[in-house]
């Protein structure tokens, strides 16, 4: 039997999409996926599709992260962190408690975290036991988090950095059916990373991650060029925000996201009756 695996890339407020599209999966039940991995965001909207609990991402982001407690700008300048992601870890899971029994019932669950020593993407399997401290780590905007969350003997930041479209890991785990949901429309294509001179000042104190960031696009794209020509025996679906997807990372506006939640349950009702024609 072919292993399924579902990819899903973060991108900050971006992942408002994903969760849209997750909310259509679970309106119909679909989760035939042996293996789910998130980036960021990403993995954030896995845990309530995991989980099986609808809207739970919609909440977290619509209602938390647009919270002056995780997103403060004045925060920032004061030396703080500009979001708080350990913050939003901890209310999220306070006030929409996560169903872990259906979280680890059957599909393996990974995370890609960004570890700053190497600058390479690590990818740890979630449990109950490390759920928060995977989820932070993978979530660790550099520079703007300020705290650097550290496990397992590492250290990380966020796992966009070095992997934000994990597809050739999932390739690389024995996966060759992958359905991927982006958080770009599907032409999109990053450009090279500016003002490299800033970055490595900024971050001087870890090379190998500033590195990373200098690579991030050329990354990035490979990724992209793997979707969409992956190898012969390989089948990877795609589902990606409409051109005139209007969410940014840092969006606050609620009709904004309420629009892009929209996009994404269309998308994802959409893609589940092009499955239901094709059986």
């Amino acid at each position: 039997m072919t292993k399924t695996a579902l990819v899903v890339e973060g991108g900050a407020m971006r992942g408002i999409f994903a969760s849209g599209v997750l909310d259509a999966f679970m309106e119909q039940d679909y989760q035939p996926f042996d293996l789910a991995i998130g980036v960021s965001a990403g993995a954030s909207n896995l845990v309530g599709y995991l989980a099986h609990q609808p809207k739970r991402s919609f909440e977290v982001i619509t209602r938390l992260a647009t919270s002056a407690e995780f997103f403060n700008l004045r925060r920032f300048i004061h030396g703080g962190d500009l979001v708080d992601v350990r913050w939003l870890i901890d209310a999220s899971n306070q006030q929409y408690p996560v169903d872990t029994q259906t979280l680890f019932d059957h599909t393996e669950f990974l995370a890609a975290a960004t570890n700053v020593n190497t600058g390479h993407a690590d990818y740890y399997r979630i449990n109950s036991d490390n759920l928060a401290d995977v989820l932070e780590a993978t979530q660790a905007l550099p520079i703007v988090y300020r705290h650097t969350p550290c496990f397992a003997g590492d250290c990380y930041t966020d796992g966009g950095v070095a992997d934000s479209i994990p597809v050739r890991e999932a390739y690389r785990r024995g996966a060759r059916d992958i359905t991927v949901i982006l958080s770009h429309p599907a032409d999109y294509t990053m450009g090279k990373t500016k003002n490299g001179w800033l970055l490595r000042r900024l971050l001087s104190r870890h090379p190998k991650l500033a590195d990373s960031l200098m690579h991030r696009a050329e990354n990035y794209n490979a990724s992209l060029e793997f979707i969409h020509h992956p190898p012969k025996d390989a089948t990877v679906h795609v589902i990606a925000p409409p051109s005139h997807f209007a969410v940014k990372r840092l969006t606050m506006k609620k009709p904004i996201l309420d629009e892009g939640y929209r996009m994404g349950v269309v998308a994802g009702r959409n893609w589940l009756s092009q499955i239901v024609a094709t059986e």
